[in-house]
Formats: C-alpha cells, structure tokens, sequence
C-alpha cells in the first residue's frame, strides 16, 4: 500500500503481517527492545524486516536500523527513510540522499479519534475545512489528520532535531471530502528553521481499514 504514495526512485516494503521471522533482529536491535513485551518487539522486528527489503531494492547490503532522539531510525550513510506501524500494517520505505532530503511516512487505524483528541490535534482553521463527522463514512478525517501531521514531525524532525508541535503546521486536503479515499495534502509549517521549507506536499490513502499519508522532500527542496 505504501508504495502508492512514493515516487519510484523511493524503496517502499510492507507487511500486514504482525510477525517478523524469527532472528531477523541483529544483536544491537535487539538490546534495544531487550525488555520489552511480546507485542513490541514483533512490530519492531516486522517493521525492521520491511526496512530491509527495502535496502535491498536499493542494491544496499542489510544492516540493522537503530534508533536516535524521539526514536527517530538511523539510516545507512547515504540515505533517508521513515517507518510506521500500527496495528496489523508495518512498512518502511528508504531513498538515496542525492534525491530526496527527507520521507515522513505515517499508518493509522481508520477509526474514529476521541473527541478529545480532535480538539487538541486540529486548528481552528483546519475545523473549519475537514470534517469531524460522517461527511463520508469510508475516510474517519480526524484519523487522517492525525496522520498527516505525523507524517510531517517526521520529515521535519530529522532535519532540524527540534520539536513541532500539532498546533505548528495546518493541513488541508485536497479533493472532495464527501466522496475521495485518496487525494494530496498541503502542510503549511506556522514556524521555521533555518534551510526549511514552510510548505510541503503530501499524498493520503485510505484502504483496508488503515489511513496512511506520506511526504517525500526532494534533495534540492529548501527556503
């Protein structure tokens, strides 16, 4: 599913598979989930293996997928990526530093967020354009909201080791709401960062009960 939102030169694998193989974790991954429950280290493990199909495609060797701050996956030298997983979907996808800066990838359940939630993640601005409610019962918005947003902290992130916050960047969908199940987004950063673009683009996808959105920063991409 995840390599419908990517370009072709992007590596894309996923799984909806909640099992990696067994020893498909190298010594130093697994001392990071060394006490960790059953169910965590199955997504890590999967969503490892699918990182390193995706090497493959690229002609890179396998190699193990640590972590940085936030939990951000350190690549091969070379390279950029992003991970996701929730439950029953994994993917990874992996593209070569001389054509893409930066990927924010981000899989959710497509189901209703707590009202609570819709509140604290949305923009007055954004309430006003995505609907909260049933508009169309195939795509749950403020899930997809979710995962947008999530998507670009992603992108971000690794750039600029700072923090974005929910309120620091306001999407909007584009296409029919009442209708589409996949469309493109706009995200419109409220803050800046030395060599970051305000502005980024995105592809949304809703299918199989998961909602997935995707932003791939090209390598000549900046203010």
């Amino acid at each position: 599913m995840i390599e419908r939102l990517v370009p072709e030169h992007v590596a894309s694998a996923d799984t909806y598979d909640v099992d990696a193989p067994a020893g498909s974790l190298y010594p130093e991954e697994e001392q990071l989930i060394a006490t960790s429950v059953d169910r965590r280290r199955h997504e890590f493990a999967a969503v490892r293996a699918c990182a390193r199909r995706a090497m493959a495609t690229l002609g890179l060797p396998p190699a193990p997928v640590l972590r940085g701050l936030r939990g951000m996956p350190l690549w091969p030298a070379g390279t950029v990526g992003s991970m996701t997983h929730c439950d029953g979907y994994r993917a990874a996808v992996l593209a070569r530093d001389s054509e893409v800066r930066a990927i924010g990838i981000d899989a959710e359940p497509n189901a209703p967020l707590p009202p609570d939630v819709w509140e604290v993640i949305s923009l007055p601005s954004e309430r006003k354009r995505i609907p909260s409610g049933p508009a169309n019962p195939a795509v749950h918005w403020g899930r997809l909201l979710f995962s947008a947003k999530e998507s670009v902290f992603k992108t971000w992130y690794p750039l600029t080791r700072t923090e974005l916050d929910f309120s620091e960047a306001d999407i909007t969908f584009h296409g029919r709401p009442d209708t589409a199940t996949a469309g493109t987004f706009t995200a419109e950063l409220l803050r800046t960062a030395p060599g970051m673009p305000t502005s980024y683009t995105g592809k949304w996808l809703v299918d199989g009960g998961f909602a997935v959105t995707a932003i791939v920063l090209p390598a000549a991409c900046g203010v």
